[in-house]
């Protein structure tokens, strides 16, 4: 746009997370022009985290997740309301109302849905869930409290596995069915993988790998009543919450000239989108799940990543660049991060585990459900993970950013004896019942590359 970036119209489009910090950091950089939040769901922006821990387990109302605002943002909220459409070149969003927003400057910040049961008539099953919004949540919690016989948790992933130890928390049957060799394996690889199958199992799980579930049964009533698996067995269960992994909300965008599909809205580090021929856009920006974009500490594949922090950072990034002149605009290079808690550990990451060939447990052990897991690839640091030690990731979150040497040396205060490196064992995504949580894509160039950070 022409004159002064601080000024004009500018729109977002997802009213969540990304969409929210957007905003306020627009406002904290100085942006005085007109706001507007578009989302397709009716209440404000929610933390989603606690729908699958502490929601689930009844400590928290789905109804209390709202996040807090850091500052007032002075915008016009568009709730209730889908993006349809996006012309480029009129500059401006086609909304489900039949209405319209133009704008100057555009963000989108459209993340994900849950991937649905892919049987229709069995996903109308009553007592088919799947998680994702704050009123799948507390449907779902309504369900467990009123005390299944048996639950069926399809895909373990991190949301499914959360699921699980959510119910044997409460005290239910839980049967877990996943298509790859274990649980978390997609995320973890297979060292902490293994651990986590040992420890469903131990915790009471009926945990079924290396199947799918082939048909949902309702009886006339249309409640569900059991499943059929791929090695010929069944369960009699009546709740089952689908954790196929995510679906990025791109369609809307589909036929715009945006470089966006299945993986996402395709961006620089700056956070401006890319069109279909690969140029990059000067008022089309995209952050958070719905992002896809190159890191330079993964050798510049394109990242998709559906890790809280990471929207965070990106909208902050994608606002202060979406007003300041290009000298002045900053990349995004934080480096991912994410947490779980479930079957009573406490699992940490940085880096890109799934981006490895190799694995070593640095400090701790697996014996003791106290660890850190360094991940490798081309003999540099690129991941570290860490069950029930997180105090120690700030010293490998250093390695990942100087590109330091894999194995790593000995240097944190209660390194123990350290086994030699194994394969990693990270499954191709298309193993799993569940999509992967970080997708990577693109080139690889041969190079190494050590990233400073200013003031570290």
């Amino acid at each position: 746009m022409n004159g002064d970036p601080r000024d004009g119209r500018i729109v977002i489009v997802g009213a969540s997370l990304a969409g929210l910090r957007a905003a306020e950091t627009l406002r904290d950089e100085g942006f005085a022009g007109s706001l507007t939040l578009i989302g397709d769901e009716a209440q404000p922006p929610y933390d989603r985290p606690p729908l699958s821990k502490q929601v689930l387990l009844g400590r928290v109302s789905a109804a209390d997740t709202g996040l807090p605002r850091r500052r007032p943002v002075d915008a016009h909220w568009r709730l209730g309301v889908r993006a349809t459409g996006l012309d480029p070149l009129g500059k401006r969003v086609l909304l489900a109302d039949g209405t319209e927003e133009p704008y100057d400057r555009l963000l989108i910040a459209t993340g994900t849905r849950a991937r649905p049961w892919p049987n229709p008539e069995e996903a109308a099953l009553e007592g088919v869930f799947t998680l994702r919004t704050s009123g799948d949540a507390a449907g779902l919690a309504a369900r467990l409290d009123a005390g299944p016989r048996r639950v069926l948790v399809i895909g373990a992933g991190f949301t499914g596995s959360e699921i699980a130890s959510g119910c044997i928390e409460r005290g239910l049957a839980v049967t877990v069915a996943e298509r790859g060799p274990a649980p978390l394996v997609g995320a973890l690889g297979g060292t902490l993988g293994a651990l986590a199958a040992k420890l469903q199992r131990a915790h009471g799980v009926d945990l079924r790998c290396g199947v799918t579930v082939t048909a949902l049964e309702g009886d006339r009533a249309g409640r569900l009543i059991g499943a059929r698996f791929s090695d010929g067995t069944r369960i009699d269960a009546d709740l089952a919450v689908v954790a196929l992994g995510a679906v990025r909300n791109t369609e809307w965008v589909a036929e715009s000239g945006i470089a966006a599909g299945p993986r996402g809205v395709t961006c620089d580090a700056g956070c401006r989108a890319f069109d279909m021929y690969g140029i990059v856009t000067d008022d089309v920006f995209a952050a958070g799940d719905v992002a896809r974009f190159p890191h330079p500490l993964f050798e510049y594949q394109l990242l998709s990543l559906e890790h809280w922090g990471n929207a965070v950072a990106q909208a902050e990034v994608a606002a202060h660049n979406m007003v300041n002149p290009g000298p002045r605009r900053r990349p995004h290079l934080t480096v991912p991060a994410f947490w779980s808690s479930q079957f009573g550990l406490n699992i940490k990451s940085v880096g890109v585990p799934t981006f490895s060939d190799q694995v070593v447990i640095a400090q701790g052990s697996l014996k003791e459900l106290r660890l850190v897991a360094v991940y490798g690839y081309r003999g540099r640091v690129t991941a570290a993970v860490s069950v029930n030690q997180a105090k120690s990731l700030e010293y490998y979150q250093r390695l990942i950013e100087t590109a330091a040497p894999f194995p790593p040396a000995p240097g944190a205060a209660d390194q123990g004896e350290s086994p030699a490196p194994v394969p990693s064992d990270v499954p191709d995504p298309k193993v799993l019942s569940h999509g992967p949580t970080v997708a990577l894509t693109g080139h690889l160039p041969d190079r190494r590359l050590t990233l400073v950070q200013p003031g570290r």
